[in-house]
């Protein structure tokens, strides 16, 4: 077990220090999409068209059948970048995925969801339009429900000439943009840090001859195609760079397991803190240098920063309170439960009040004392575990039974936690995060089911455990569900790490010494 330990401690090191390379990124079938679609030239993108087909699942969709919320985008991009492809299996597969979207149940047909993807407003009505130009005739969804919302947001950019680089609506502007003028690069050569709206941008550079825009965006699109390590030129990731998110999650993770201050990770976690010291100005940090501020990123890294020692600004949180609520970005649609989550838990570390955020987030339950009303990632145990952490927080006797109960009804019996129908090492780590705060105020009783939890937990994760295993389940929202990749390793090794140790552990921040 003790070289297991160090095994695990020595790839998180390596992780942490790969951190400057702007993120990982698994790929991502609508982005991938719609940047074939846009490019409209199989020539020397035969293997990425290949990899497109090849993701379709078995009832001729998309995405995970276990949240079929997020299948309609990477759908509907999948079958218009394959339509009239010339490809083997390009034309079974747009048959199969046009009688999957015809009998698909549309969720957007009365109301708009509260985990809707990002900028499904203005994405899925765009792409069914497409199709239905394309194939008309057939039955689709409609999603209408969402057109009064993207109607609302066109007018509100159709009064506005210009968008700085950066700005949130540019990461959608395939789904509106309809000239050059509205999309600035930023200064990596990305709109809005999305590979399907660089893509589209591109496309229009071509039409009107602007050369050095076009090759502005090839080099960011091939750079975003290594960062989903598939080694497919064409395939890119939904997102990318996230070389803020990544490594101000990734410390705000190794917090929850016990090992932010584990002296064979403090020269990897001091080296990104002072990064991220050095990058916070006064209106906060978003998940990437050149992208628009938010309060969810700036929570986390006031957080990572104060755990870290140093005495970062509150006022840069303040930018974004609404009443008693914390918005992610401003003029969003409907506010964050973890936004709020990390926004208490950067309070209660700055010792500032937080009455009303903590009043909002024990709020957020559902009736079992959990939270599942997330719209950042599709799995409850993700807020769950940050929220008990945020609860916790300067509260040595803090104790929630009805979130143990349900914690420790909701293992498998395989011993793992998963959302879907299976069990993944991402979602049993967030429980263990949650179960490793709870123990601390237990009872001996309690503290007894909590380690025979941990226990089963061990069996699975030692069975699935493999030295620098690239994470391949996508669970976190974004225009359909993706994987951050090295940050999803770094909860997955920390989770690992703290269940191997369990029954040695020094109960506190430094935990140094375990296992």
């Amino acid at each position: 077990m003790n070289a297991l330990s160090e095994q695990i401690l020595s790839e998180l090191r390596h992780l942490l220090s790969e951190m400057s390379d702007g993120g990982s990124v698994g790929p991502s079938v609508y982005d991938t999409a719609r940047a074939l679609q846009f490019r409209g030239n199989v020539t020397g993108r035969q293997d990425a068209y290949a990899w497109l087909i090849a993701q379709q699942q078995a009832d001729g969709g998309w995405g995970s059948a276990d949240f079929p919320l997020f299948r309609h985008a990477p759908t509907w991009a999948a079958l218009l970048a394959l339509h009239g492809d010339p490809l083997p299996g390009a034309a079974d597969a747009v048959q199969a995925a046009t009688r999957f979207l015809e009998r698909e149940p549309d969720p957007y047909a009365h109301t708009v969801p509260e985990d809707a993807p990002i900028a499904a407003e203005l994405i899925l009505p765009q792409l069914c339009g497409e199709a239905a130009s394309l194939l008309g005739g057939v039955a689709f969804p409609r999603h209408p429900a969402l057109l009064p919302l993207r109607q609302a947001c066109l007018v509100k950019l159709g009064a506005v000439a210009t968008l700085p680089s950066g700005h949130p609506l540019l990461h959608s502007w395939e789904a509106w943009g309809t000239s050059l003028t509205t999309a600035c690069p930023d200064d990596d050569g990305s709109i809005g840090i999305s590979p399907a709206a660089t893509a589209a941008c591109r496309a229009h550079a071509v039409t009107q001859g602007s050369t050095p825009q076009v090759g502005r965006a090839d080099a960011y699109l091939l750079a975003a195609s290594r960062a989903t390590r598939s080694g497919i030129e064409g395939v890119v990731p939904n997102v990318w760079p996230i070389n803020v998110f990544e490594p101000c999650w990734s410390l705000y993770t190794l917090h929850l397991a016990g090992l932010f201050a584990h002296p064979a990770l403090a020269e990897a976690v001091r080296v990104i803190v002072a990064q991220l010291d050095a990058r916070l100005g006064v209106r906060g940090l978003g998940p990437a240098l050149h992208f628009a501020a938010d309060a969810d990123d700036t929570a986390v890294a006031l957080c990572v920063l104060r755990l870290a020692g140093r005495d970062p600004a509150v006022d840069v949180l303040r930018h974004f309170e609404l009443g008693e609520l914390f918005v992610t970005f401003p003029g969003e649609r409907n506010a964050s439960v973890s936004t709020n989550i990390h926004a208490l838990h950067a309070l209660r570390l700055l010792g500032k009040p937080a009455a009303g955020t903590s009043a909002y987030v024990e709020a957020n339950r559902n009736p079992h004392g959990v939270w599942d009303n997330e719209k950042w990632h599709v799995s409850w145990l993700y807020p769950t575990a940050h929220a008990v952490a945020a609860l916790a927080q300067g509260k040595p006797q803090w104790r929630d039974e009805r979130a143990l109960a349900a914690l420790l009804q909701a293992q498998r019996d395989d011993g793992g936690w998963g959302a879907g129908r299976a069990s993944t090492f991402e979602e049993t780590a967030y429980a263990l995060f949650a179960l490793y705060a709870m123990d601390r105020s237990e009872e001996p009783t309690g503290r007894r089911r909590i380690a025979q939890a941990v226990a089963r937990a061990l069996e699975w994760m030692l069975a699935r455990h493999a030295a620098h295993a690239l994470p391949q389940t996508p669970l976190w929202i974004g225009k359909e569900l993706y994987c951050p990749t090295r940050v999803v390793r770094v909860a997955e090794l920390a989770g690992l790490w703290l269940a191997l140790g369990w029954g040695r552990r020094v109960p506190a921040e430094g935990a140094g010494a375990a296992p």
